[in-house]
């Protein structure tokens, strides 16, 4: 019974979850993160979304059974091993399923559209379309954007275009690095025969592919910061926070950009993951890269820091 329940656990793979934090993003960013009434119900579709995407996990593990025997760690996975068997997989892939659309559903009309959007894309993905070349980096980074847009579905936010926009970059910056680095743990022969688009897909055009997308993630990350500037956001009063800010200058407070700190911190972070990408092992699961990279990591929190302390702190507007 424990080896059973492990062997679920695995296969839910809840370290992936770090992904589904996207979701918060609307929340953060419209400056409403202590709203105790949408932060439950983001929190809430957080774990409807998790359940979801680990629901989605069983089914792939299942149509992946050949293939992962191949690679030298998913053969590891419960079902490639046969701890979990075919048809419990598949039972507990329809519950989780079930319960979390028929929940989504009742959280939001367009919540519900956005994880049914989700979870028809990965079936295409698990059934084809990781088999077309290009297409199978698009529907990962499609996986990314929804995450984001199912969060600013369930909060009724806008999003910004600019923001948008560092989010598509970012997703195939992260879906091409994930290719990379298949390729680079691969033998090309075994690469072709766990999975397809492989062998379609060339070391200098997937480096292509990573120069230019990691160009996009950190420029578009830039504009964000740069065009949410808005005439009555051109200084930030001493009276928002005289104790904190009345010893400052005009140079610096003389604008509202001031989420354009953390520009040098984004640029980092794309040149770090860069790096781990071309080591192979670890950038074919990115949420393990950022879990598990210290300098990766510690960017990341100074980056969250930041942004919470201009946002929440400076009572800066983001959207």
């Amino acid at each position: 019974m424990v080896k059973l329940l492990i062997a679920i656990i695995k296969t839910a793979r809840p370290r992936q979850w770090i992904k589904n934090l996207a979701i918060f993003a609307a929340l953060v960013f419209t400056g409403d993160l202590a709203d105790p009434d949408l932060f439950k119900k983001t929190l809430l579709g957080f774990l409807l979304l998790s359940i979801l995407v680990s629901s989605v996990y069983f089914l792939n593990d299942v149509s992946d059974i050949k293939s992962d025997k191949l690679h030298p760690f998913k053969k590891y996975r419960p079902i490639a091993k046969e701890d979990l068997s075919i048809h419990t997989a598949i039972i507990l892939a329809i519950a989780g399923i079930a319960i979390s659309l028929v929940g989504a559903n009742l959280l939001s009309n367009f919540f519900f559209l956005a994880l049914l959007a989700y979870f028809t894309l990965q079936v295409a993905y698990t059934l084809k379309l990781k088999e077309l070349v290009i297409v199978d980096i698009l529907a990962i980074a499609t996986g990314f954007i929804l995450r984001i847009y199912a969060g600013a579905f369930l909060i009724d936010a806008h999003l910004s275009v600019w923001f948008l926009l560092c989010v598509v970059s970012v997703s195939l910056f992260l879906a091409a690095g994930k290719r990379r680095a298949e390729l680079t743990l691969l033998h090309e022969t075994v690469a072709a025969k766990h999975r397809k688009t492989l062998s379609l897909y060339s070391p200098s055009l997937l480096d292509s592919y990573l120069a230019m997308f990691a160009t996009a993630s950190w420029l578009s990350w830039a504009l964000f910061t740069f065009f949410l500037e808005r005439d009555r956001d051109f200084y930030i009063s001493r009276a928002v926070s005289p104790t904190l800010l009345e010893d400052l200058p005009l140079t610096i407070l003389g604008s509202g950009k001031l989420l354009m700190v953390t520009i040098p911190i984004v640029i980092f972070g794309v040149m770090r993951y860069l790096h781990i990408v071309y080591e192979g092992a670890r950038a074919e699961t990115p949420e393990r890269v950022i879990v598990s990279d210290k300098p990766l990591l510690t960017a990341a929190f100074l980056w969250g820091v930041l942004i919470l302390f201009i946002i929440y702190r400076l009572n800066y507007q983001s959207f």
